[in-house]
């Protein structure tokens, strides 16, 4: 065979491994699940009972010696498919022990695959998983709460990883299953659900969260969903994503500590790259912490301490917040650092490797 040929019958055997369709899945609690299974074992059971009564000059009551009735019936059925088998009801004729063993034999196993065997499966693995998620609960405490895994979201919570926040101190929260999934795959503890709802941010710990950001696409979900929260921690830092610049007093008010107005930023960078082309180079490097520049905010060090900001060697000092009060470089009273202080730099890219978690959780 030429190595065309082979080539070409490689590329067909990956076209068929890789174009196969993903069916969509319906999930069930376990108690509806388990109301099926048993509802399918009862209609086998049925089947049994209905098949002895039609029949039931064939089989013969070795107790009583009375003829087969519908109880009789009932009764032949439960001990046969639950395997019990007393002997005292049996098929006489030949016909009937053949249908026994083609027809009935295959019920009862049928039974004990749905009713025993599939009823174990799903209480141990529902099992498992909600005493993972107790012991992941009683553990998660000043983490971080991602509200929607959209662009935003995932820019998030890479900037999050690059610098030092580990993976398992983020979670997730989004309304699409697909959204969900993905962050399991990056490694990332998730919820599925109406970010809203109390209920489902309590779950994720949110009561306990040092950070929460919020990047949903829709201004009047993101004020609802920020009062939310602020109301089960009042502590927490918020930020959240406006789209629009009208938005950002109800955003503020609804208890976000930062908001980012996206689309206004985004037309802004645009703006600014059209006419300042140099310009809107930097403010992408600035936003970019993987190469070339970046800004951070930083704790002044022992020795920086009674330095003027001009003196910080391989950094530029954009500004200081002292006492929770944000000073820029060029404000009159900023002079000299002080204990306490916290600076906001422009610096030289640092690559980091994001930490993983050993292992995901759901």
């Amino acid at each position: 065979m030429s190595e065309e040929t082979q080539a070409a019958a490689e590329s067909t055997r990956t076209i068929k491994r890789t174009t196969l369709v993903n069916l969509p899945f319906k999930t069930h609690s376990p108690m509806a699940e388990l109301g099926r299974r048993a509802g399918l074992a009862l209609l086998l059971m049925v089947i049994s009972t209905i098949i002895v009564y039609v029949d039931r000059g064939s089989y013969i009551d070795n107790v009583a010696h009375d003829g087969v009735s519908f109880i009789d019936a009932l009764y032949y059925s439960t001990v046969t498919v639950t395997t019990t088998g007393y002997g005292d009801i049996t098929p006489l004729t030949p016909h009937a022990r053949l249908i026994s063993a083609v027809v009935i034999t295959p019920l009862r196993i049928a039974f004990l695959v749905l009713l025993v065997g599939a009823t174990l499966e799903v209480l141990a693995t529902e099992g498992r998983r909600s005493m993972r998620d107790a012991g992941w609960r009683r553990n998660m405490r000043n983490h971080t709460v991602v509200i929607g895994y959209g662009t935003k979201g995932r820019s998030a919570i890479t900037t999050l990883r690059s610098h030092d926040i580990p993976s398992d101190r983020i979670v997730v929260i989004d309304a699409r299953a697909a959204a969900v999934a993905e962050a399991n795959r990056n490694g990332l503890a998730a919820f599925e659900g109406d970010a809203t709802r109390r209920e489902l941010l309590r779950r994720a710990e949110i009561g306990k969260a040092r950070e929460v950001i919020i990047t949903l696409p829709r201004d009047d979900t993101a004020i609802l969903t920020t009062l939310t929260v602020r109301q089960l921690n009042a502590r927490c830092h918020i930020v959240v994503a406006g789209r629009e610049e009208e938005n950002l007093p109800l955003l503020r008010e609804s208890g976000a500590d930062s908001v980012v107005t996206s689309a206004d930023a985004v037309g802004r960078l645009l703006g600014l790259s059209s006419v300042n082309p140099h310009v809107g180079e930097v403010v992408d490097d600035l936003l970019s912490s993987a190469h070339g520049m970046e800004v951070i905010q930083r704790r002044v060090s022992a020795d920086e301490v009674g330095a003027r900001p001009d003196d910080i060697v391989n950094e530029r000092v954009l500004a200081v917040i002292r006492n929770d009060t944000l000073l820029n470089f060029y404000d009159p009273n900023l002079e000299r650092l002080a204990t306490g202080d916290q600076i906001v730099v422009v610096r030289r890219a640092l690559t980091r490797r994001p930490r993983f978690p050993a292992s995901p959780q759901s």
